[in-house]
């Protein structure tokens, strides 16, 4: 081996953390070469595991108490290093957080993530990475925004309830209340979704029924976030509705855009940039990608996919290892994967794969270093 193996990553979701599936595949590779150089590099794209991916890095945790999307307290925790925090959506008010018969389409809410961004601010935090990814709301935001000093307000000037839903009767948006520290906060929106708002592809019509809206409540949060997004407009929010990324988890996109003044980037772009990672990869010899699923929806936009490309362009070799793999061998060469490994190739069971991924990821880490070492 010219240099060291760079073991990078992403969740096996459902199964293990980023950081956990590194430490697998690491202890695979020593036992099957003892003398091997490993550097871990665990990624994210945005969505769950974007916290721990920093964390790993050595960003320091804070613990924080949010409210979660129907309103139940949920312990999450923020990632800072210096003036930068990185703050998760799917961890404050993630679809994850609630079991199918506590899902509430029209009245969960993003409140839970402006808790962490105060948090975060209250950290020292001048530069805020908010992934966004996996919400339980379709809120356009609204939820964040009133945590952070914005007034919601229906025909009669009463303040809204949480969610979506109520959105349909907002008259007035007042921004005069915001947190002053906001206007000297640099947002950056890490996500892999170019959704507007609005829309057949917006957020209420594309992710709306994974929440748990029915059709009627698909039109009626479509139609909601229509008025919000107006309201915002008059209150003197940026015309941005329109903007790739404004939908991204159930319009909080939209509400950092038009009013935090964020800049959306692609999630594992940030993430790669965050946690250091071209020096990581500098001298490395090998690079092992990976996530639970390996399919095409993983060339979009996806952590596997940034690093593999990152690394193709150093000119280093590229093998995935993941839960399941669904490219052809033809697909995995054309984006500089030379090889694939799966956990169904050596137990065909997915629940056994699932309660058993660490030890089986070792076997697979074992495998590749006699194949690639």
């Amino acid at each position: 081996m010219p240099g060291p193996v760079l073991i990078a990553p992403d969740k096996f979701k459902g199964s293990l953390t980023a950081p956990q599936v590194a430490e697998a595949v690491a202890a695979g590779l020593r036992r099957g070469r003892a003398d091997v150089g490993v550097r871990l590099a665990p990624v994210a794209d945005g969505g769950d595991g974007t916290v721990q991916a920093a964390l790993a890095s050595g960003y320091l945790p804070i613990p924080v108490r949010v409210a979660g999307p129907v309103g139940e307290p949920v312990d999450t925790e923020i990632a800072i290093h210096g003036d930068t925090a990185v703050v998760e959506l799917a961890s404050a008010s993630g679809l994850a957080l609630l079991e199918d018969d506590e899902l509430a389409p029209l009245a969960a809410s993003s409140e839970g993530t402006g808790e962490a961004i105060l948090a975060a601010l209250d950290a020292g935090a001048r530069t805020v990475v908010l992934g966004v990814g996996g919400s339980a709301s379709t809120d356009g935001g609204a939820g964040l925004l009133t945590v952070l000093g914005a007034r919601v307000l229906d025909a009669a000037g009463n303040p809204l309830p949480p969610g979506g839903g109520p959105l349909a009767r907002v008259a007035t948006v007042d921004l005069s209340g915001l947190d002053p520290r906001l206007a000297d906060t640099d947002f950056i929106l890490a996500s892999d979704v170019d959704n507007p708002l609005l829309g057949e592809r917006g957020a209420a019509h594309v992710y709306g029924p994974q929440k748990g809206a029915d059709p009627q409540q698909v039109r009626l949060l479509d139609e909601a976030l229509g008025n919000w997004a107006r309201a915002v407009l008059a209150a003197g929010g940026r015309d941005v509705a329109g903007q790739p990324g404004a939908g991204a988890a159930g319009g909080v996109g939209y509400g950092a855009l038009a009013v935090l003044g964020a800049r959306m980037r692609p999630g594992v772009d940030v993430i790669l940039e965050l946690i250091d990672f071209d020096q990581r990869l500098a001298g490395a010899g090998l690079v092992i990608i990976g996530e639970g699923a390996l399919d095409e929806q993983t060339l979009h936009g996806k952590g596997p996919a940034g690093v593999a490309a990152r690394a193709v362009e150093a000119g280093i070799p590229v093998v995935a290892i993941a839960g399941r793999c669904r490219l052809s061998a033809e697909r995995l060469h054309e984006v500089g994967i030379r090889g694939a490994y799966a956990l169904t190739d050596i137990e065909p069971d997915p629940q056994r794969c699932m309660a058993n991924a660490a030890s089986l990821l070792a076997d697979l880490g074992e495998r590749l270093a006699h194949d690639w070492l």
